[in-house]
């Protein structure tokens, strides 16, 4: 008996009914359910950050599909303070180290903070990828009171606070004091503060500016001894402490994390459990997008890889796809997959609609339902399929400042295009010109070739270096691929395959002298090495 297809039949589905099942057991009200992903705003947005953004929200999306109503919270961690001052900005920031970014003035001049600025990158990536937020600021939560309680219970339960993270992660931190970081009154740092006393009768927290150790290197605090009501929202709560709080203060009951956070995660858990009485939510912990270095991307270190430079050359729908294709499992990733990922959404257009079958049912629930989740249930009307490569071929090769032009015309030639020029495709010759003014070439996707396929693909590098004429081109692939004993369908595969990254695509004669023999003489020579 074949397995039951759940809802759409992606991943986001199945976790979306696991969930009810949960909170139905847990007998927790399910007029509207909340998941959550935290915005951080102490650097610049990536890929990363995006995802957990973009899965959440699908989860939000599977809980629609299935009837409930539900939501999806976009908190920034703008209290946070200032550890390291990102690759790529003013050194002069130093001096901000240890204070709330949205204490910190914008380095571009155009937001009200510094965090104002980082978190303002992410949403707006939100926003043109059409995700629908409930956006929360962590600095106005605490403001307006949002975890007074949670801050009163955790307080007052320091002591069992502290034991359950030194059980957890061996740390004695806490066991010493609070896990609450006051906003120095006297210098305006927030981690260089420590809380000795809880007045729970004032609400008050008594603390010193003692100092706080960054990335290695101790920052001396101003060694100011002060007082204030965390109800006022002049601090916030220790990242052992927060998540709990938040999660129980915003009816949170799904929320995704890193592997580098799992500890904190799980801390978190129990102190939300054991202290708060509330249940946590659902987790799915996911693994790190890195760089093809194979280092974690990451806000610090220089390598960001951010939602805006992918929109620059990729639509939205492919930017989905990117993150919610899998959510499990590390992969390396650089501007080079972006005509990869585009390729792809159209392959999986043709199967929502039908145009390429696919005879496993269970397969083919999953690849149209992960199509949809990436159209945001909004499918568009069939759009013309154009392989990324030949739209950047055309862009290279085009008469400078008629480019658009050309490749319309060219388009026309090839047989994509018939009436007028639609609004997807607009988009794409934007892309494909963004492509070819940064970057010199597509690397084409690897291909593994038989000896016979080598011999054939080498005679036509060489045939290209002397024959100029379409027809007599298109007619040599036949010749040679009968010769080497390959069919000529398969031949023709591969060789698009090289050229395009598809298994298909314009005549192929004509198409090779419009992008210039030698340049498709050199594709044939890498994937030949």
């Amino acid at each position: 008996m074949s397995e039951e297809i759940i809802g759409h039949g992606t991943w986001y589905d199945k976790v979306a009914v696991e969930i009810v099942k949960r909170e139905r057991k847990l007998n927790r009200s399910l007029k509207s359910i909340r998941t959550e992903s935290g915005l951080g705003a102490s650097g610049f947005p990536h890929i990363g950050s995006f995802a957990d953004c973009a899965r959440a929200h699908a989860v939000a999306q599977a809980f629609k599909e299935i009837g409930f109503k539900s939501e999806y919270v976009a908190f920034a961690d703008d209290l946070d303070g200032l550890r390291k001052v990102p690759a790529g900005l003013p050194k002069s920031l130093e001096k901000y180290l240890g204070y709330p970014v949205t204490s910190i003035p914008d380095p571009y001049n155009c937001h009200k903070s510094y965090g104002d600025h980082m978190t303002s990158l992410l949403l707006e990536a939100l926003d043109a990828c059409d995700i629908r937020y409930t956006f929360m600021s962590g600095k106005e939560a605490y403001e307006k009171g949002l975890f007074n309680e949670e801050i009163k219970t955790l307080l007052f339960n320091a002591k069992r606070v502290g034991e359950i993270v030194r059980e957890e992660v061996g740390q004695e931190k806490f066991v010493e004091v609070l896990p609450y970081f006051p906003i120095c009154s006297n210098c305006g740092r927030i981690y260089t503060t420590k809380v000795q006393e809880f007045l729970s009768k004032e609400d008050k927290v008594l603390y010193t500016c003692d100092g706080m150790e960054v990335k290695g290197k101790w920052l001396e605090g101003c060694g100011h001894k002060g007082e204030t009501g965390y109800r006022k929202g002049e601090g916030k709560l220790s990242w052992k402490v927060e998540f709990a709080a938040r999660w129980k203060a915003l009816d949170i009951r799904f929320e995704a994390y890193g592997k580098d956070i799992a500890d904190s995660v799980r801390v978190n858990d129990r102190i939300c459990q054991e202290i708060l009485n509330w249940s946590p939510p659902s987790h799915v912990q996911y693994e790190m997008f890195l760089d093809k270095g194979g280092k974690k991307i990451s806000k610090s270190a220089g390598n960001v890889f951010t939602p805006q430079v992918w929109l620059r050359y990729g639509s939205p729908q492919s930017l989905l796809l990117l993150t919610l294709k899998r959510f499990v499992g590390t992969r390396s990733l650089s501007v080079t997959d972006i005509p990869q990922y585009m390729n792809e959404l159209d392959e999986l257009e043709d199967i929502y609609l039908g145009k390429k079958p696919v005879s496993d049912k269970k397969e083919k629930a999953k690849l149209t339902g992960l199509y949809m989740y990436c159209e945001l249930f909004k499918p568009p009307k069939p759009s013309i399929h154009v392989p990324y490569n030949l739209l950047t071929y055309l862009a290279k090769v085009s008469p400078k400042g008629s480019e658009t032009e050309f490749i319309e015309e060219k388009l026309r030639d090839y047989r994509y295009l018939k009436g007028e020029v639609p609004e997807n495709l607009e988009k794409r010759i934007e892309y494909a010109l963004n492509w070819t003014q940064d970057f010199k070439e597509i690397k084409e996707k690897t291909v593994k070739l038989i000896d016979q396929e080598i011999d054939a693909v080498r005679e036509l590098a060489q045939i290209l270096k002397t024959e100029t004429e379409e027809e007599q081109i298109h007619g040599a692939v036949f010749t040679i691929a009968r010769k080497h004993a390959i069919r000529p369908a398969s031949f023709f595969r591969t060789l698009y395959t090289i050229l395009l990254g598809v298994p298909e695509g314009p005549r192929l004669g004509p198409y090779i002298v419009a992008m210039g023999r030698k340049n498709v003489i050199d594709a044939l020579e890498r994937a030949m090495k």
